[in-house]
């Protein structure tokens, strides 16, 4: 569900499941990808990307609803386990956002360190106002830590869509860009940071999203 491969120190990590939701499959390929990165030696970074027009849609609510009782707990309390993962990962991680990041995909994108978005498809959403989802303790912390009041503010409570150019704009982008610059625009930011020690990298992080990840920790029930 996610295909690893190398560019010079960037790791590229491609979502291959074609709305790219959340399920147990799904977390485990990204525990396995991210764990391949951290035992690599050498500078290093990763880009996040998906293909074709999404980015990732969110929580597959199909396996949730038949899942077993705990099944849609479980997964929630990964998704927020990756999130934290991601945002305190030690070294730079950019999102080639190349479509539609919607819901739990917008929070994947956010955990990420800088975001390049796809100018001429593909929206940033966060719908939860309008499929009664309430966002818990740690999402919110997330989306509040990397947008700004007004942005947070427009995505978590009137559910707005962003195309790229109005994402840009209220800095939920850092860039965007045609369909087939997404992704060499996103290596070419992580390799101009791979070279940064992680150790240091990953310590600053813990410091600057402290707040993201006790929130993140704290179990929720689905």
């Amino acid at each position: 569900m996610i295909e690893v491969t190398r560019s010079d120190d960037v790791f590229v990590l491609r979502m291959v499941a074609e709305e790219n939701r959340f399920n147990p499959t799904m977390l485990d390929a990204f525990k396995a990808a991210l764990d391949e990165v951290e035992a690599s030696e050498g500078p290093a970074a990763v880009v996040l990307t998906g293909e074709g027009k999404f980015f990732c849609n969110g929580l597959d609510l199909d396996w949730m609803m038949a899942a077993e009782e705990g099944g849609a707990s479980m997964v929630v309390n990964g998704l927020q386990e990756l999130y934290s993962r991601l945002v305190t990962f030690p070294t730079a991680v950019i999102a080639g956002v190349n479509g539609h990041a919607f819901a739990g995909g917008g929070m994947l994108a956010l955990a990420c360190d800088q975001r390049v978005m796809r100018n001429d498809r593909g929206f940033f959403c966060l719908p939860e106002v309008d499929i009664n989802i309430p966002f818990t303790k740690g999402m919110a912390s997330l989306v509040q830590a990397k947008l700004g009041p007004a942005a947070a503010y427009d995505t978590m409570l009137t559910g707005r869509r962003f195309a790229a150019d109005d994402a840009v704009a209220a800095g939920i982008a850092d860039i965007a860009v045609v369909e087939d610059q997404v992704l060499p625009e996103a290596i070419q930011r992580a390799q101009a940071l791979a070279g940064k020690t992680r150790s240091t990298v990953g310590a600053i992080k813990q410091v600057m999203y402290s707040e993201v990840v006790a929130g993140l920790a704290e179990t929720v029930a689905f």
